[in-house]
């Protein structure tokens, strides 16, 4: 492969998030709903909790990926994490701006160079391994 660009790494941690998004619900073991599913009337169904829509699961090269960035989230400091995390989520930059108590261009400034350290030190690992 290429060297890693800084688009490469926002768009692996972007799947990432993607994929985290689509996995299946945790729930506790051991515990199951023995009622029987029924229909219900509209307007019986008007409060339900639960949304209709569920996402189809992710593939096993897309977990396998989704691991490999989480792994490379352990290079980065726990704000710099919070700010990759937030912006791989599409959260707008004003709202990541005020989680990291800062004005937007510096919230971008934080996150570009959080995205270039795990950018170049992939390039680096990639070059050791050659």
């Amino acid at each position: 492969m290429a060297d890693w660009t800084i688009e490469d790494v926002a768009a692996r941690f972007t799947e990432a998030a993607e994929t985290g998004r689509r996995l299946p619900r945790v729930r506790v073991q051991g515990y199951f709903n023995v009622w029987p599913a029924f229909a219900r009337e509209a307007w019986e169904a008007y409060p339900d909790d639960e949304p209709g829509y569920r996402p189809l699961p992710p593939s096993p090269q897309a977990i396998e990926r989704m691991l490999e960035a989480m792994r490379w989230v352990q290079w980065l400091e726990v704000e710099q994490r919070h700010v990759v995390w937030m912006r791989a989520r599409r959260y707008g930059w004003r709202d990541i701006s005020i989680r990291a108590a800062c004005c937007t261009r510096t919230a971008q400034r934080h996150w570009q160079r959080a995205i270039q350290s795990v950018a170049d030190r992939l390039n680096e690992a990639r070059v050791m391994v050659s």
